[in-house]
């Protein structure tokens, strides 16, 4: 069986079906035997789901031990009620387990702005707590039940080496709609045997979490429940993680980028109505922050996200949406490239228009992977970011989403 959250080291999970939503597992937990250091991100939207300020409140401490996860209801924009709610399950969760109600996070999703079913998900923890596994079904279980409008269960492990001691380390994510940089409708809890200090850990989730999860776009929207939590639960024995250097630090953050990368192109997959897959690339810009918001400002656009569906080599709407960035853009400069996985054409060189057989090109974005590369030939840094194209089947199905 393919390893997933459970196979590391400490690490015990259950997903259930508890009446929230009707056909789907929508209880998830997450249980680490041991107080783990704890680092989370959440959303840069102003409205925040009551789950988050909770989970804030918790992460004080650096530590957390347990994660709980409602799907079905986004417990946003419900209030004192929603609030309540919220640190009902924390409670529940910790009286069931027998630890501190501070060393529980609380994540949910689904539609906001309805009264939150506090005692249906209250009674879901306390029979399901004592169901906490390390089989891989359990892992299973867990991914499943944080989905929403996913059509499949997004998960990831990895085996690696720090200090000589073998490392675990998973995840699981959730989101498909709602997804915009700088998070979306998205959680991601993501966990790890290998011990490092609270702080530390902190600074690499943030850091990582800029490069992967801030990089994708579905419609342009960011939710109000976006969370990423990571746990490290110390099991695998190596000398403690202490410094934003070193050998060690240097491959615990290389893994941690490739499963938060792999989980966040996972979720643009799964884009609501979405049929293609879409790579941006800033080649040999000036420097981070400029190539992250050109890059932004491109995989953001209704037009080109449009083109892409059309299959239309309409790299005006691309030059347009980086002119449009807010930061200096030199189009004299840039040679742009147009393709998919397979091959590239080169549509712009320093800012002139190439002649190219319109035809073949159709052909190439016809693939369900579809590449963007744009050189700026000026200077020497680069970002990449994902995103999917905006069809009439995402239209139509967020046009009746609650009813």
């Amino acid at each position: 069986m393919i390893k997933n959250i459970t196979n590391v080291r400490g690490f015990f999970c259950w997903g259930a079906h508890t009446g929230v939503k009707s056909l789907r597992r929508d209880l998830a937990l997450i249980y680490s035997d041991v107080p783990a250091s704890a680092a989370a991100v959440f959303t840069q939207n102003k409205v925040v789901a009551e789950p988050i300020k909770v989970s804030r409140e918790h992460l004080k401490s650096g530590m957390a031990q347990a994660i709980v996860v409602n799907a079905g209801n986004a417990n946003a924009c419900t209030g004192k009620q929603g609030y309540e709610g919220a640190r009902a399950m924390a409670k529940t969760t910790a009286e069931v387990l027998g630890i501190k109600e501070e060393l529980v996070l609380v994540a949910s999703t689904g539609v906001i702005g309805e009264p939150f079913p506090t005692e249906e998900i209250v009674k879901g923890i306390k029979d399901n707590v004592p169901k906490l596994s390390n089989r891989s079904s359990a892992g299973s279980f867990a991914a499943n039940a944080i989905l929403t409008t996913d059509t499949f269960a997004k998960e990831g492990f990895l085996e690696f080496a720090v200090d000589g001691r073998e490392v675990n380390l998973a995840g699981i994510a959730k989101g498909s709609g709602m997804i915009h940089p700088n998070m979306a409708t998205m959680l991601s809890f993501v966990v790890t045997d290998v011990n490092i200090e609270p702080e530390l850990l902190q600074k690499v989730v943030s850091e990582v979490v800029d490069d992967t999860f801030n990089m994708i776009t579905v419609d342009g929207d960011t939710s109000t429940n976006d969370t990423v939590v990571v746990l490290a639960n110390g099991k695998a024995e190596n000398e403690r993680l202490t410094k934003a250097s070193g050998a060690d630090y240097k491959v615990f953050r290389n893994n941690l980028h490739e499963m938060m990368q792999h989980l966040a192109k996972l979720i643009v997959s799964d884009g609501e109505g979405s049929s293609k897959f879409v790579e941006y690339r800033i080649e040999n810009a000036p420097d981070k922050a400029i190539a992250r918001k050109i890059i932004r400002s491109i995989s953001s656009s209704n037009l080109v996200k449009t083109a892409m569906f059309g299959r239309d080599p309409n790299w005006g709407r691309i030059v347009s949406a980086a002119g449009n960035a807010g930061v200096p853009f030199d189009y004299s400069t840039i040679d742009l490239y147009l393709g998919n996985d397979k091959e590239r054409i080169k549509v712009l060189e320093k800012g002139q228009p190439l002649k190219y057989d319109r035809n073949f090109m159709k052909k190439l974005l016809r693939e369900s992977h579809i590449n963007v590369k744009l050189d700026m030939c000026d200077g020497d840094t680069e970002a990449v970011a994902w995103g999917s194209d905006l069809t009439t089947d995402y239209v139509l199905f967020n046009s009746v989403y609650t009813t």
